[in-house]
């Protein structure tokens, strides 16, 4: 039986090589793919017919939007928010359809890898600095020096803040990457051992023996609470940074 973190590895699909530099198509590009494709279903077709009475489909790609839609009333507002409704939408779906698509059996979850998650938040991170920037000018960097600070105390906290700042693509991505690992490895630490218990249990006593079974539903049901909670939660950070950045708290 392969190992818990063998279902993290990387295999190639397509072997590509261009300039030395290896651009293969892997199993983890074709699970976006199908991210992208899922989401493309659910709010396009959800949203095809447009009817009055909406049907369960479009009742799903409109609780999708309105979710969104009221994460980035409370944090950017409605006039101001609009603008990046999109942005934080897509972020939000691309987090949410890596972590659901990676419960199914035989999938890859494309949000277990660090380098998936760190450039989510980098482009989190790079977007709103530069919104910042754009919007502020140089005044942009006064995010650093909270008001009535002392001036004695300025060079420690204008350090402290900066490093806080320039933490934040690594904190926003460790934790998505930490949670979906630390997951799905229990998960199959789990499920190996139920494997194991009903395999040796006897006729008599396989109900104990399936006991860890159903511990792996109860399991599999947080997992897909997580999910959704981490999906939630890189997209109230996206918005919280955004807000940084339009009114410099």
């Amino acid at each position: 039986m392969a190992g818990p973190l063998a279902q993290f590895e990387i295999h190639k699909i397509v072997p590509m090589e261009i300039g030395g530099i290896d651009i293969s198509f892997t199993q983890s590009s074709l699970w976006m793919m199908i991210a992208v494709a899922c989401t493309a279903i659910i709010m396009v077709g959800g949203m095809w017919s447009k009817s009055i009475i909406p049907g369960r489909f479009q009742n799903l790609a409109e609780m999708f939007y309105e979710f969104i839609a009221s994460v980035i009333r409370d944090y950017l507002g409605s006039k101001e928010g609009s603008k990046y409704f999109a942005f934080v939408f897509t972020i939000f779906m691309i987090v949410l359809m890596g972590n659901l698509l990676g419960l199914l059996p035989y999938s890859f979850t494309y949000t277990s890898h660090i380098i998936v998650t760190g450039a989510l938040a980098l482009l989190v991170f790079f977007t709103a600095t530069l919104i910042g920037i754009f919007k502020h000018g140089l005044h942009f960097f006064s995010l650093f020096l909270p008001k009535g600070l002392p001036l004695a105390m300025a060079p420690l906290i204008v350090v402290i803040e900066i490093i806080s700042y320039l933490s934040r693509p690594l904190s926003l991505s460790v934790r998505l990457f930490a949670n979906m690992v630390a997951g799905h490895t229990m998960l199959k630490v789990f499920a190996g051992f139920s494997v194991s218990m009903v395999a040796s249990a006897s006729v008599g006593i396989n109900i104990i023996g399936l006991l860890p079974t159903l511990l792996n539903v109860a399991l599999l049901g947080l997992e897909l609470m997580i999910a959704f909670i981490q999906a939630y939660v890189f997209a109230v950070l996206t918005c919280i940074y955004l807000r940084d950045a339009i009114e410099l708290h």
